[in-house]
């Protein structure tokens, strides 16, 4: 049997437009982005085809007709020079002024901007109408971080059948233009560990990773684990049997870093106290498993998604805030577990270089301006787009070559200085092998999690 040919290779601009508050955090307009269209020549030049680019509803409700005139001329410059867009809506965002992630009009109100957007633009065939709607859900909804700040289950239910409805009513509105139109789904996938007393809080979490795909892909029925707790915050009987009948996404894109894998561990004195929390059964600590044990790795989580939904994958975030050996190990290391997944049969389609300009405070989530940057493959500190030792790779693998770097040895992940924490017990066996099963559903145990 022939190998496959190795993956596509994509590029991103880190692009969230989050609220807090009454304060609007655009990182496009921090990275200097929203101002230079130059930046596209640079991208192109890496030899990227493919690129995750936005076009914002917050940004377009804010500067109204600029805002197309904006849109237009980074279009046609993508155009000129031959790179694809998968076109963002809406990016950890919670839409204009006058709407937000609770509101029962949110789906029907993107959908229509989602519609003219295509209508300017039908020959876009990729699209990612709302980037990552659990993970945002939660920030939102669960832990409130962003607007509209609440904390608890029911407005993070809501939030992300809002944003999913949304993606479905969208690609619909695209699809009426443009009926080849693909949807390229994101969604943060990480995995969660935990001590033995902790395994139903863990247990519930590797099931409501997977949430996002779920109500994409048709498969939310009366039979779902979560379907009480979606009935629990509203969401109709009849608004499920909907989303069930809309066609699956395109690609699944997965999104993985180093600090989306968590280790619970009831043992909380081995703790400093910011690590403490709780789900009104327990308290415990909640750490990165890579600061206490094994790495999850990553061609796992795709042979999870790949066992579960038997879709096409992507993975569309490779970045690490971290010095340029770091992230040109990180990258490698993200490439070699495609070609791994790939070779053990999930159809595995890119690999996406991610804040390819860098991203600003994501150190404290986006809830704070601390000026706190991180290079991505060019550094923008001295105020010129300097290409770093990333840009170097992602020109060798654009260009067919193997990912060999200068820079020799394991990653910090992979060493023991970055042990911050107690190992775990012996009992406890961190997800590491490529061919590890998918998470058993939610067990019954569950019922009473709060």
């Amino acid at each position: 049997m022939s190998c496959p040919p190795p993956p596509e290779l994509w590029g991103g601009v880190e692009c969230t437009v989050n609220r807090v508050g009454d304060r609007v955090f655009d990182q496009l307009a921090r990275s200097g982005h929203a101002d230079r269209i130059t930046d596209l020549d640079a991208i192109a030049e890496l030899g990227l085809r493919t690129l995750r680019y936005p076009l914002l509803w917050e940004r377009f409700a804010a500067h109204g007709d600029a805002a197309w005139t904006w849109a237009d001329a980074r279009m046609d410059r993508l155009r000129s020079r031959g790179v694809a867009p998968i076109v963002g809506l809406v990016h950890h965002g919670s839409g204009p002024p006058d709407t937000d992630l609770l509101d029962p009009e949110f789906p029907a109100r993107l959908a229509g901007f989602a519609g003219t957007v295509a209508r300017r633009y039908p020959w876009i065939a990729s699209w990612t109408p709302v980037n990552e709607p659990l993970t945002t859900a939660r920030f939102s909804g669960l832990y409130g971080h962003w607007y509209p700040h609440a904390r608890d289950e029911v407005a993070c239910m809501r939030m992300l059948v809002h944003q999913c409805r949304g993606v479905q009513l969208a690609m619909r509105a695209i699809r009426a233009v443009t009926p080849h139109a693909r949807l390229v789904q994101t969604e943060d996938l990480g995995e969660t560990l935990s001590t033995p007393p902790l395994q139903y809080q863990a247990d519930f979490e590797n099931e409501r990773r997977w949430l996002s795909y779920d109500l994409l892909c048709g498969r939310v029925d009366p039979h779902h684990p979560a379907h009480a707790r979606l009935r629990r915050a509203d969401i109709s009987t009849d608004l499920l049997a909907a989303m069930r009948d809309e066609p699956a996404p395109d690609i699944l894109g997965i999104n993985h870093y180093l600090t989306s894998a968590r280790f619970l561990d009831h043992r909380v004195d081995r703790y400093p106290p910011a690590a403490i929390g709780g789900n009104g059964r327990h308290t415990y600590a909640d750490v990165e498993a890579v600061r206490c044990g094994d790495l999850v790795e990553p061609r796992a989580l795709l042979l999870q998604a790949h066992a579960r939904y038997d879709l096409p994958l992507a993975i569309t975030e490779v970045h690490l805030g971290c010095e340029p050996a770091e992230q040109v190990r990180w990258f490698a290391e993200m490439w070699d577990a495609a070609l791994a997944a790939r070779d053990r049969g999930a159809d595995v389609r890119a690999v996406t270089a991610w804040a390819l300009l860098g991203s600003y405070d994501w150190h404290c989530l986006v809830t704070r301006d601390e000026g706190c940057y991180e290079p991505g493959a060019f550094d923008l500190r001295d105020g010129t787009l300097r290409p770093t030792a990333l840009a170097d790779l992602i020109r060798r693998l654009a260009a067919g070559m193997s990912p060999t770097h200068p820079f020799h040895g394991p990653g910090w992940w992979r060493r023991p200085d970055r042990l911050l924490y107690p190992p775990p017990p012996p009992d406890i066996h961190l997800l590491s092998l490529p061919d590890a099963d998918p998470p058993a559903s939610w067990s019954s145990a569950l019922h009473d999690y709060r």
